[in-house]
């Protein structure tokens, strides 16, 4: 890779994890346009399963704090991923099949999904004492491991962490307080991110070098992005609204770009 490629591919994970930082999530949605538009990655497919090892990484570091701060409901969070492994193998396996330009154009309509999700307020359950356990299994088991495979498929097709998406389901499959649905989502994250990169990984769909650039870059934005946003705490709503309205641009942007590819 050229020096110039270098930099950029370290200042775009740069920019994905200063969006975990800073919001708490939206950064592996913007990695794909970021490779592919910024990087000049030149096949969406190559971009899609070199994301998903960056996602897969940069959520396990993720993962760690979280885990040790005590925000994992570990059984919900296990079986949910689980579920979604098979839901994110299978949607990966869809991807590849699906011809790179109409590929792009999903995932631009998917960009403009999340950020008008992303305005609406998260909310956490009522149950902070929530447990997966033989008691419960018979009412939890289903809502888990049925959300977390649709969840998963849509994760492995699109190559995307899912984390705007994983939140609410563990919320509404358990009631778990938002934190603790933050945390385990992590969980997920990573399984699902290692499933669509080793899917991806087989078919040598994998620039590991590029990966590489962009786990090193997002752990630097991550870090200001926290830094950032313990300044910035009273504006987070403000923040996520302007973050969102981004999103929404660059999904118009790959919707117009991949239309015209097609047509």
């Amino acid at each position: 890779m050229s020096a110039a490629g270098t930099v950029l591919a370290l200042l775009s994970g740069g920019l994905v994890g200063l969006s975990l930082g800073l919001i708490g999530g939206g950064g592996s949605i913007l990695a794909v346009p970021l490779m592919v538009y910024v990087v000049g990655v030149s096949s969406p497919h190559l971009a899609i399963g070199t994301s998903a090892v960056a996602v897969a990484a940069n959520a396990l570091i993720n993962l760690l704090g979280h885990a040790r701060d005590k925000n994992v409901k570990w059984p919900c969070a296990i079986v949910f991923a689980i579920s979604g492994v098979a839901g994110a193998a299978a949607g990966a396996e869809f991807g590849k099949a699906v011809d790179g330009a109409k590929l792009l154009t999903g995932f631009g309509v998917l960009m403009i999904l999340i950020a008008a999700s992303m305005l609406r307020p998260r909310h956490g359950g009522d149950n902070p004492a929530v447990k997966l356990d033989t008691a419960s299994a018979a009412r939890l088991l289903p809502p888990l491991a049925g959300t977390g495979f649709g969840v998963g498929a849509l994760s492995g097709f699109f190559g995307i962490g899912g984390g705007f998406l994983i939140v609410p389901g563990l919320v509404g499959a358990t009631a778990m307080p938002l934190l603790n649905a933050i945390g385990s989502s992590l969980v997920s994250v990573a399984a699902f991110g290692a499933t669509t990169a080793a899917s991806y990984a087989v078919s040598g769909l994998v620039d590991w070098e590029l990966a590489a650039l962009f786990i090193a870059g997002g752990a630097i934005g991550g870090f200001a992005g926290i830094g950032l946003a313990r300044r910035l705490a009273a504006r987070r709503n403000v923040l996520t609204r302007v973050f969102s309205g981004v999103v929404a641009s660059v999904g118009v942007y790959v919707v117009l770009r991949g239309a015209m590819s097609i047509f």
